[in-house]
């Protein structure tokens, strides 16, 4: 079960992780399975106070595409490379956000939508693999909430069939990956 408090990891000199609430030393993997329960961290450097989560979360990620557990295709960690030199870096994290946001909403609605008809949702796991989804997506985006639409306070046009065909291909497609990464 998730909790709305964020778990609190300090960070020691000795670059040991030091989690509080259970009063022990905890690993990144450690820190990635909170996260993949739901669960938001935020880590702390105990000296200076400043907080390291982004760096740390970075270096889970980092790690996992090193194994071999590659989620972001090389074109896409090349053009988020090169949003960090360009001019362009304003509107990538905007354009990130909603990105997850749209795959989220529209994966939940997917997922909604499968335990109507499908007999498959009602299996032993079933709403644990939503869960975690879920809690891949939240990692993903950071906890990240809503970004105001481009066009201001304009309300934002209603998708097409088309646009909705897309999404459930895009979907369809990041549930393979992810069936995939879990054998």
């Amino acid at each position: 079960m998730a909790d709305d408090t964020p778990l609190l990891i300090k960070r020691y000199a000795s670059r040991r992780l030091y989690n509080t609430e259970t009063s022990d030393y905890v690993t990144l993997e450690d820190i990635a399975g909170f996260i993949r329960e739901g669960r938001e961290v935020q880590i702390i450097d105990l000296k200076s106070g400043d907080d390291l989560t982004r760096q740390y979360l970075l270096q889970i990620i980092a790690e996992h595409e090193s194994k071999g557990e590659s989620v972001l295709p090389i074109n896409v960690l090349t053009d988020l490379v090169r949003s960090y030199t360009s001019s362009a870096n304003s509107v990538v994290p905007q354009f990130l956000a909603m990105s997850f946001e749209m795959l989220r909403d529209g994966q939940s609605k997917m997922m909604e939508n499968m335990g109507k008809i499908n007999p498959i949702a009602s299996m032993t796991g079933f709403e644990a693999m939503q869960a975690q989804q879920a809690a891949f997506l939240k990692a993903m985006t950071g906890g990240m909430g809503p970004w105001p639409s481009p066009k201001g306070d304009d309300a934002q046009k209603e998708p097409t069939g088309e646009d909705l065909n897309e999404i459930k291909s895009q979907l369809a497609d990041l549930q393979a990956k992810l069936a995939r990464m879990n054998k």
